[in-house]
């Protein structure tokens, strides 16, 4: 198969599981579409790209990966608009920050040629696996790991880059808790941070679990200093409406991830004339909000989730109720614009969608 300059061989399976899946019920993260790309770096060059039936990889005792932790990964979402045409939201920004991610884990970037075009041929492989029904869509996983069979700390040399695809329903079903974390830390300035790395996400599970014993859906990490400023949440951005200014931790600091929901929301809420500050935001300066009540809003902005509305907020052994979901105009009218932007309801008018 050949998409622009790249040429993709193509291995089809021999048997379809897509009648197997209860497209009426998808869990997130359970089921996967019937292809998988995988290409492979040997030698100082990568291989050619493939694209096979999905199934169950080998790899040696000593791959480095499992031992060093050299592994990064993307997330981003396929569905179809009102024509029936599938569409891919930004893909081009997951290309970019899965590179800077690789360069950061000292990794050997894939180009964002490969990335987009190997997303491109898998879709239209697997097009029926895009679901139809209202709030579903293909989640697309790209991941790239150390496969070197060594045992010694040292960058590999030897990689694996590979794109699985699965249709999913609802991240979250229903506004979410958060407990803000004061203890744990997520990263620290000059870490991994702003890489989309595994470590970050393995070494966030055990305080995430204690904040869930306690009825908290996620956690609001702050920084590793002073626990005092507010950086992102487990699987999405966080954002505030203060006295009608859109407020969200700056970029600039090398702890947070470069969102791209977030950065859609942002540009969004430019584009209507909305005040927007990328800037430090302090525990402090959310609690006097909520308790002043000049917080209007809280949000977390990410690709599984989209737009998540935050319900309450936990903090040191207190739960804060924000406002009700009713006054929340900017946040409502936000999502359902991404909402009707991907169904393709409204002119593209950002150049947003990849159409497959």
């Amino acid at each position: 198969m050949s998409t622009g300059t790249v040429n993709i061989k193509v291995t089809k399976t021999q048997s379809s599981r897509i009648k197997t899946i209860d497209f009426d019920n998808l869990p997130f993260g359970k089921y996967f579409a019937d292809h998988m790309m995988v290409m492979d770096y040997a030698d100082g060059k990568w291989g050619e790209p493939q694209i096979v039936p999905f199934g169950n990889i080998e790899i040696h005792p000593a791959t480095s990966a499992l031992h060093y932790g050299q592994s990064i990964f993307e997330g981003l979402k396929a569905q179809r608009n009102e024509k029936g045409e599938v569409v891919v939201f930004r893909p081009d920004m997951n290309a970019k920050r899965f590179k800077e991610s690789a360069e950061r884990m000292c990794m050997v970037p894939v180009s964002e040629e490969i990335f987009l075009e190997g997303i491109r041929a898998l879709i239209e492989l697997d097009r029926e696996w895009v679901p139809t029904k209202p709030g579903t869509s293909l989640y697309i996983r790209p991941f790239l790991f150390a496969t070197d069979d060594y045992v010694g700390i040292r960058p590999s040399e030897k990689y694996k880059f590979m794109i699985i695809n699965s249709p999913v329903g609802s991240y979250y079903s229903e506004p979410v808790k958060v407990k803000i974390e004061t203890h744990y830390t997520r990263a620290a300035e000059g870490g991994v941070g702003r890489a989309k790395n595994a470590g970050n996400y393995g070494a966030s599970l055990y305080p995430a679990k204690l904040g869930q014993e306690k009825g908290y859906r996620q956690l609001l990490w702050t920084d590793a200093k002073t626990h005092t400023l507010i950086e992102e949440s487990g699987t999405m951005n966080i954002m505030f409406i203060i006295n009608d200014v859109l407020i969200t931790p700056s970029e600039e600091r090398d702890t947070i991830l470069k969102g791209i929901t977030k950065r859609s929301v942002i540009e969004i809420a430019k584009d209507w004339g909305v005040k927007v500050e990328e800037r430090d935001i302090s525990v402090a300066e959310v609690m006097a909000a909520i308790e002043n009540g000049t917080l209007q809003d809280a949000f977390g902005a990410g690709t599984a989730a989209t737009i998540a509305p935050i319900v309450a907020i936990g903090y040191e052994d207190k739960e804060y109720a924000l406002p009700s979901m009713e006054s929340r105009t900017l946040s409502h009218k936000i999502a359902t614009y991404i909402s009707d932007y991907k169904a393709g309801k409204i002119e593209d008018k950002f150049n947003w969608l990849m159409r497959i």
